[in-house]
């Protein structure tokens, strides 16, 4: 999907408006919340919600309270309330859905401190200044890399952001440690000449920040829809039998990916039927080791102690039952008697999925008549010199 910002350039190859799915004019935004609530009327005598969303750079959102009663509508740039001078924005949200979003974040209205006020819709002017600091930002980001790097700063600089009305500049970072950067900021205000603020982001938070394509080739799921990230252990790969690789369970920001969770439950349910892996099985042959288990199909492979290159394949109700005997200090003749049912046939046969013709029926057979010819030609090696000869007697 695209907005109407993202035309095409040149060669038909779309152009884009390069916001990376933020411009918030259409259906590209980060984030977007659908108002199903705005066909419906409010009931005779209720006052609409004050409450307004409002979305800044890179899907930063905060809500405010619409004290001046605008007449708002999504996709309007405002100007908004902020610690000092004023911050621009764009309005995402309106009405009733803003109150439940707020219910849903925690957020409470009267809080003055985290909900400010909108001031007015943004002028031609206050647009102007936007845009005028907006396009600093790039060249901002590429001498404040160097500046931390000469300094020795063990931190990388992700990105930075103006404030609507170009006095302050919050620098967005990612650290392992704890970073004195205090000697850096004092550079950045005498080269930048203007307020800063440094703000330290998570791996993942800097990832949403700047988005990407996933290995999926979708869009990351922290950039388009994800909310709220949960730590992922390594337990979540081992429940769904995935290998240990760092290389393919890290996602771009180099933890772990946020979908080893997504399943994770279903996995925990399926498991509660199957015995564990460590529990052996005693039979009158031998004793039984777990060697393999295979959650969709419910089936286990046990191998006998000595017998490691010979598996036998049982369901999970047949395992369950040979433990609860063994727990009564029976035991079963062996795993052959179970395990007849699932023996699984290794031939294959292959079918011609073409059809029964041959690929090269419509190659045009090639002619044998001149390759006899030649074969004839060269058992006489003498016919040349004799046909020289009798030119020259005639």
């Amino acid at each position: 999907m695209a907005c109407n910002s993202c035309t095409t350039g040149k060669d038909g190859q779309p152009k884009g408006c390069k916001n990376n799915g933020t411009c918030g004019t259409d259906s590209c935004n980060k984030l977007t919340v659908f108002d199903w609530l705005a066909n419906m009327s409010l009931p005779n005598g209720q006052e609409p919600f004050i409450g307004v969303e409002v979305r800044f750079k890179n899907g930063r959102k905060q809500y405010y309270k619409n004290t001046e009663n605008l007449t708002l509508s999504i996709g309007d740039i405002v100007a908004t309330q902020a610690k000092s001078g004023h911050d621009i924005g764009m309005v995402t949200l309106t009405g009733e859905l803003v109150r439940v979003q707020m219910k849903r974040k925690k957020v409470d209205i009267n809080d003055g401190e985290n909900v400010l006020k909108i001031y007015r819709k943004a002028s031609q002017r206050d647009i102007d200044v936007w845009s005028k600091s907006r396009d600093k930002e790039e060249a901002m980001k590429v001498k404040a890399r160097q500046f931390a790097i000469d300094l020795k700063l063990k931190m990388k600089i992700s990105d930075i952001e103006y404030q609507g009305d170009g006095s302050k500049a919050t620098f967005y970072y990612t650290a392992e440690e704890r970073v004195d950067f205090r000697e850096l900021i004092k550079v950045f205000a005498r080269e930048f000449r203007t307020r800063i603020e440094m703000r330290q982001v998570g791996f993942r938070q800097e990832a949403a920040r700047l988005g990407g394509i996933g290995s999926c080739g979708r869009e990351l799921c922290c950039s388009t829809w994800l909310t709220d990230f949960r730590s992922v252990s390594t337990s979540a790969a081992r429940y769904q039998q995935l290998s240990l690789n760092p290389l393919k369970l890290a996602g771009q920001c180099g933890k772990l990916k946020c979908c080893l969770n997504y399943e994770l439950d279903a996995y925990l349910e399926a498991l509660k039927a199957f015995p564990k892996n460590d529990t052996k099985l005693y039979t009158e042959k031998g004793t039984a080791v777990c060697q393999k288990t295979d959650i969709f199909k419910g089936l286990m492979w046990y191998a006998y102690e000595g017998e490691w290159m010979n598996w036998h394949i049982i369901t999970t109700d047949q395992a369950n039952e040979i433990i609860a005997k063994n727990k009564k200090k029976e035991k079963v003749a062996s795993l052959e008697e179970y395990a007849a049912d699932h023996i699984q046939d290794t031939k294959t046969e292959f079918e011609n999925v073409v059809g029964q013709d041959s690929l090269t029926r419509f190659d045009s057979p090639k002619s044998k008549k001149k390759r006899k010819n030649n074969r004839k030609r060269n058992k006489n090696p003498n016919r040349k010199r004799n046909q020289k000869q009798n030119a020259k007697k005639n």
